[in-house]
């Protein structure tokens, strides 16, 4: 065996690591300058690196949002949100900056019109009640398909969520 090969078998996660096959995203906060953060998900490891930094992970098969926003001196350079699925260990993937590994990318919004309506279907699906990171990985298709082609996205509805859930149970 040679030393790699006994430190590789050696190796255990340190206690504060998060556990093996966890999608990072790392975010950033500089008020009015690099704001980057979760709208929702379930994160199941955070690790705050400094005052402005810090890492958060999400088990595979989970839902999150990520925004990224930055500005200059002449205002807002840069609006977006990315709604991915956490990625299982051998799954293809989409790579994503600040994202490690990557993940399927479900919704990618890019000038803050399109963010801004991606951000208040969200809230749209708060207010029935229902956690955005629980909807139809089909349905985040379809409003990121609507929005590229300038269409309004359908309404997600507690019945639609319900057969969602259903079909999860049976798969």
């Amino acid at each position: 065996m040679t030393s790699n090969a006994a430190h590789r078998a050696r190796w255990r996660p340190s206690p504060g690591s998060p556990a093996p096959f966890t999608t990072l995203v790392h975010l950033t906060w500089r008020q009015k300058a690099i704001e980057h953060w979760i709208r929702f998900g379930h994160k199941i490891h955070e690790q705050i690196l400094d005052r402005h930094r810090s890492v958060v992970g999400f088990a595979p098969n989970s839902v999150f949002a990520f925004v990224r926003w930055a500005s200059n001196d002449y205002g807002t350079i840069l609006s977006r949100i990315d709604i991915a699925r956490a990625v299982c260990r051998g799954e293809p993937f989409q790579t994503l900056p600040f994202v490690r590994p990557g993940g399927e990318i479900l919704v990618k919004a890019e000038n803050w019109p399109t963010v801004e309506r991606v951000l208040q279907h969200i809230d749209a699906i708060e207010a029935i009640g229902i956690d955005p990171a629980e909807v139809d990985p089909d349905h985040w298709r379809h409003v990121h398909h609507r929005l590229r082609a300038g269409d309004q996205p359908s309404t997600y509805t507690p019945a639609r969520h319900e057969a969602w859930l259903m079909r999860r149970r049976v798969t």
